[in-house]
């Protein structure tokens, strides 16, 4: 079975970003970039499945930059077999990865796609599902636990009241929660032969999709600064400052 995985390169989690100062976007001078925290534990449940016999061939998809290669190198070191940068230099909306990814789907033919739910740069939570709606692909989001039988997986998922399982069909499409496994870190052996493993450069050009943003970013700001918290010394004085002075009684 051949296990695709997107993998997006985006501010450390660690990073405090900043806002540029015409309020444009956000300043990425000089700011730690690494891979998608979600894509993370994606790159690693693909991995476990070719450890357990379940995968065969595990191929790492990255859309942007140049410097986006660095992160399917990551992809690499932790234990997929091969990278596709698809290099554009501007932002790519949820939709236009999914277009991509489609066409890498039919270009590949792979059995299982395992995204992050979400990027921590834009948290839009769309491009599992987009993907798997133009695939005509059933879909387990918000993974939990992952079970594979025969051609069909049995997907456990995170929903608000609890946990929920779902029975697809393969191929199909499945974003990853973060309790679904703890993802390890890359060994200096494995970095070094990481290197030597085939990354294939595209451009959405070759994949027949225009990667042109549909919506346009007008202000981007910080949130304003949360004033500081008091003790009180009684339930009452909680009450009347509750009722008095934040208005929420």
């Amino acid at each position: 079975m051949k296990v695709l995985v997107p993998v997006k390169r985006v501010v450390d989690f660690n990073v405090k970003v900043r806002v540029k100062a015409d309020q444009t976007g956000v300043d990425f001078a000089n700011l730690k970039m690494s891979m998608n925290p979600f894509d993370e534990i994606a790159v690693e449940e693909a991995v476990r499945l070719k450890e357990k016999g379940k995968a065969t061939e595990i191929i790492a998809v990255s859309i942007g930059p140049a410097q986006a290669a660095e992160t399917i190198r990551t992809a690499l070191a932790m234990g997929a077999d091969r990278g596709i940068l698809v290099k554009t230099d501007g932002e790519v909306e949820p939709l236009a990865v999914a277009k991509i990814l489609k066409a890498i789907v039919a270009e590949e033919q792979p059995q299982l796609v395992i995204t992050g739910k979400q990027a921590i740069d834009d948290d839009s939570n769309q491009t599992g599902q987009m993907l798997a709606a133009l695939l005509g692909w059933g879909q387990g989001t918000f993974a939990h636990k992952l079970e594979l039988d025969g051609n069909s997986a049995k997907i456990e998922r995170e929903i608000d009241g609890g946990l929920q399982t779902v029975e697809v069909k393969l191929p199909a499409v499945m974003t990853t929660d973060l309790r679904l496994n703890e993802p390890r870190y890359a060994s200096l052996p494995n970095i070094m032969k990481a290197k030597k493993k085939p990354i294939a450069e595209k451009t959405p050009a070759d994949y027949g999709v225009d990667p042109t943003p549909r919506l346009k970013v007008l202000k981007v700001s910080e949130p304003a600064k949360r004033a500081a918290g008091v003790k009180v010394k009684s339930v009452a004085e909680l009450l009347d400052k509750l009722k008095n002075e934040a208005g929420v009684l």
